[in-house]
């Protein structure tokens, strides 16, 4: 099996700015000719432990079902996809659903919902807490770029770095690649596309309005929602909030910064403890760190799997720990290990690249299953009986393939060749300004939606002052991942409807890291009790 570290490092897509036009329409009522028979079906629950058997996951109170959305809206009467859904069921009087969305994008709600359901419990007091697989992710219709693709090239380093020519190609057939293995879905997965969904979803679970929790990720898909059925929009909040107007070349350098500003702050820790791997003084621990990236790059280490552990394998893993302090004295070891042992055993366990994103710090973690899983998913469903595969058949790639897929078709900038080759250099010293750790990373994710379709300008252009009831926004000044500044930009864009919460902690989100916002949030979504629009959360409320 090849590294899914450097599949990661091309897990999220960004690109030069170049923006464009063209907008695709507002969505229509669930009348729509062609729709009604998505919006007429109910949801069969059953029993979840055939699906999490493998992981070892209780599955005795989790239900899954699916739901079934067309794969082109356009012509609702083609192909269909099935989506794979799970829920907790209200353990008393239930006022409905709140359906989740644990970012990425790919991130898999069902699996995530299995493993840390205990953070929603509080919510099924008034709702069924529902999750999704959305499309092209998990066990709906999965996409893929491939196992031994180019996929897994470093085009910002290495031989290729030096020879824009040779990125262009790099890139060409990355794209191609992607293109054979994830079937006709991956035209259709944008956050357009699956916002529709989520109106789908609403209706089949017996909602008039959507309640609806996102994170990361998911505040991006949640304001779009907003945009195109501002009328469903029930009790909303989104935290970790995204951006709706940076190009996603902008998103790779705030990306880069904010790691680097997480990876200071770990480290001025780390060296306060005799066992930190980095020694005692934080500016030689942030040398080392980069010397030590560098040597792996030169020289990766054996993984035990028949595999290399390399520098930008690291980057990835060491973005991944950074995500919440709960993660640092297991980061701290694990990294212990990989210096002292050349052991990367550890730190293979926080794989998973550190764009994608974990919206809760306990996320499912890295396992090796006995079971092969297969590198190429099945297509989508050709009627509605079928389309979801087996957790086993999930391409292992599935995670960074449809993040990349989804950033790409939400960004309408694309980089002519020529300006690839003219800006290469200069974006390359710049992104290692920025952080000279993850610069790197952060540079090859940047050019990955070359030799794809141009994306939807539906984000930048029409989700703005929306016409909903009050939402939560919540924003920590801490968040590596979405900067504190990008949830007060898109309160303002969203108009009078966005309430802010500002979480003054640490680590990517606030819900599972902070109790005084966990108690808010559930506050809204159980009681419609809505805080004052600045209020704050302490950085060590204890709630």
């Amino acid at each position: 099996m090849r590294s899914a570290y450097r599949r990661r490092a091309l897990a999220s897509a960004a690109t030069l700015a170049l923006l464009g036009t063209g907008a695709p329409t507002v969505a229509a009522a669930e009348d729509e000719p062609g729709l009604s028979r998505f919006y007429h079906q109910k949801i069969k629950w059953s029993s979840c432990a055939g699906e999490a058997a493998m992981d070892d996951v209780p599955t005795d109170d989790l239900q899954c079902g699916r739901v079934t959305v067309p794969l082109d809206y356009a012509k609702p009467g083609g192909g269909t996809l099935d989506l794979a859904m799970a829920r907790y069921r209200a353990t008393g009087g239930s006022r409905g659903s709140v359906l989740l969305n644990f970012g990425g994008p790919g991130g898999a709600g069902v699996s995530q919902l299995a493993y840390d359901g205990k953070d929603f419990m509080g919510l099924t007091n008034g709702y069924d807490v529902v999750t999704f697989d959305p499309r092209g992710v998990g066990r709906s219709s999965p996409v893929s770029c491939g196992e031994g693709t180019d996929t897994d090239a470093d085009v910002a380093g290495g031989a290729a770095g030096d020879d824009p020519g040779a990125v262009l190609e790099q890139l060409r057939r990355a794209a191609q690649a992607c293109v054979r293995h994830s079937g006709p879905v991956l035209r259709h997965i944008g956050t357009v596309d699956a916002s529709r969904d989520l109106d789908v979803m609403r209706q089949a679970l017996g909602d008039k309005k959507l309640n609806y929790l996102g994170f990361s990720y998911g505040t991006r898909l949640g304001a779009v929602y907003a945009a195109q059925f501002p009328k469903k929009v029930g009790r909303f909040v989104l935290d970790g909030v995204d951006t709706l107007t940076e190009s996603l070349a902008e998103q790779g350098l705030a990306g880069a910064a904010g790691q680097q500003t997480a990876l200071d702050s770990f480290l001025n820790w780390c060296v306060t403890d005799i066992a930190c791997p980095f020694g005692q003084d934080a500016r030689i621990a942030r040398r080392r760190v980069v010397d030590l990236v560098a040597s792996l790059d030169r020289d990766p280490v054996p993984t035990g799997y028949g595999d290399r552990f390399s520098g930008q394998d690291l980057v990835g893993a060491i973005g991944q720990g950074l995500y919440s302090r709960r993660m640092w004295s297991p980061l701290e070891r694990a990294l212990a290990a990989l210096v002292e042992d050349g052991d990367a055993r550890g730190i293979m366990g926080f794989g998973g690249g550190g764009v994608a994103v974990p919206i809760l710090p306990r996320q499912k973690p890295v396992r090796q299953s006995s079971v092969p899983r297969s590198p190429v998913p099945r297509s989508p469903s050709p009627d509605s009986d079928g389309g979801l595969v087996d957790e086993v058949e999930v391409p292992i790639d599935n995670l960074p393939a449809a993040l990349m897929a989804v950033n790409c078709a939400d960004d309408p900038d694309r980089p002519t060749a020529a300006r690839i080759t003219k800006d290469f250099a200069a974006l390359r010293a710049t992104y290692e300004k920025a952080s000279p750790v993850f610069g790197r990373y952060r540079l090859t994710e940047v050019l990955t939606c070359y030799g794809r379709p141009r994306g939807t300008d539906f984000i930048r252009t029409r989700v703005r002052d929306v016409d909903t009831p009050k939402m939560l926004l919540v924003g920590t000044r801490g968040d590596p991942a979405t900067p504190y500044r990008w949830t007060t930009e898109t309160a303002e864009r969203l108009g009078p409807s966005a309430v802010v919460l500002d979480n003054k902690g640490e680590g990517h989100t606030g819900y599972a890291s902070s109790k005084c916002v966990h108690r808010t949030v559930d506050a809204f979504l159980l009681y419609g009790s809505l805080p004052p629009d600045g209020s704050s959360c302490g950085a060590d409320d204890a709630g």
